[in-house]
């Protein structure tokens, strides 16, 4: 199994390698995991990416498992009871960023649909691919990520500047940005 070339970045790490291998650039088509990844993606700010992928689960479970109905209702109470919850990060900010997040979410869902056509629209509905030879090519944003950004902040969404939003990007397929010789690449590029 060690044969099997990975983009460097999952180190080969097994929670690392699990993501990169079945999540990481793969398309998502579906609100509620596009939410969740939005708000996963700004929880990660400051922070190491293994670090919430060993805290999704507790973050699934706080979160009432990333309905952003529900979210978008949370009170005072419940945004104490996330502070004292220490198995998430437990940042005041990105706490309410993610109940905003959710509301403005909600709005984007009655006005186009779904969260799914709005953000798909941008890349007209095909991943963009990069076909890069190492990860040190890959940018850490671009213009679409700066659009998309920019977009989403005039609509109420918080901690979704342009890395972030490349970062989710890469996340959830909108952009495949494996390198060319690693598996999932050659998989996902035929």
């Amino acid at each position: 199994m060690n044969s099997i070339k990975r983009c460097p970045w999952s180190k080969g790490i097994p929670i690392y390698d699990d993501y990169h291998d079945k999540e990481w650039g793969r398309e998502v088509h579906e609100d509620g995991k596009l939410f969740a990844m939005l708000i996963l993606e700004g929880m990660q700010a400051g922070l190491s990416w293994i670090t919430i992928l060993r805290k999704r689960e507790a973050f699934y479970q706080a979160f009432d498992n990333f309905d952003y109905k529900k979210i978008a209702n949370y009170d005072s109470k419940k945004i104490e009871e996330l502070m004292n919850n220490e198995k998430i990060i437990r940042n005041r900010l990105k706490i309410n960023a993610t109940i905003a997040n959710a509301k403005a979410f909600l709005g984007i869902i009655e006005k186009y649909g779904s969260f799914d056509k709005f953000i798909w629209n941008y890349v007209d509905y095909k991943p963009i691919v990069g076909h890069w030879e190492s990860i040190e090519q890959i940018p850490p944003k671009t213009p679409l990520s700066d659009k998309i950004s920019k977009d989403l902040k005039k609509l109420g969404f918080k901690f979704v500047g342009s890395t972030i939003i490349y970062s989710f990007m890469q996340a959830v397929g909108l952009v495949n940005d494996h390198i060319k010789d690693c598996f999932v690449y050659k998989e996902m590029v035929k």
